[in-house]
């Protein structure tokens, strides 16, 4: 059911199970012919999303609570911690 504030797309389902997605969806999720796409259960529904986003959630979730592990309060912390890495890496 649509509310008035969410955005509709109808796709029809072939005999094989295939669906065309509305250029609007691959424009919105940046897909591209070849691409593939994932289908997320979230709360009882499926979300498609382009598996490089979903990727990216899960590194992101990975490093939750890393800044604050390793001290890293601002920019200036995270610079630092690059240039000790590479000193690192150098005397390796």
């Amino acid at each position: 059911m649509h509310d008035g504030g969410d955005s509709v797309e109808l796709a029809k389902i072939t005999g094989k199970g295939q669906i065309t997605l509305p250029v609007n969806i691959r424009r919105a999720l940046n897909l591209k012919d070849g691409d593939k796409v994932a289908f997320v259960k979230s709360e009882g529904q499926y979300i498609i999303i382009n598996p490089v986003s979903l990727a990216i959630r899960d590194i992101q979730k990975s490093f939750e609570g890393e800044a604050e592990r390793l001290g890293l309060k601002d920019m200036d912390d995270v610079v630092e911690l690059v240039k000790d890495v590479r000193r690192n890496r150098e005397n390796m």
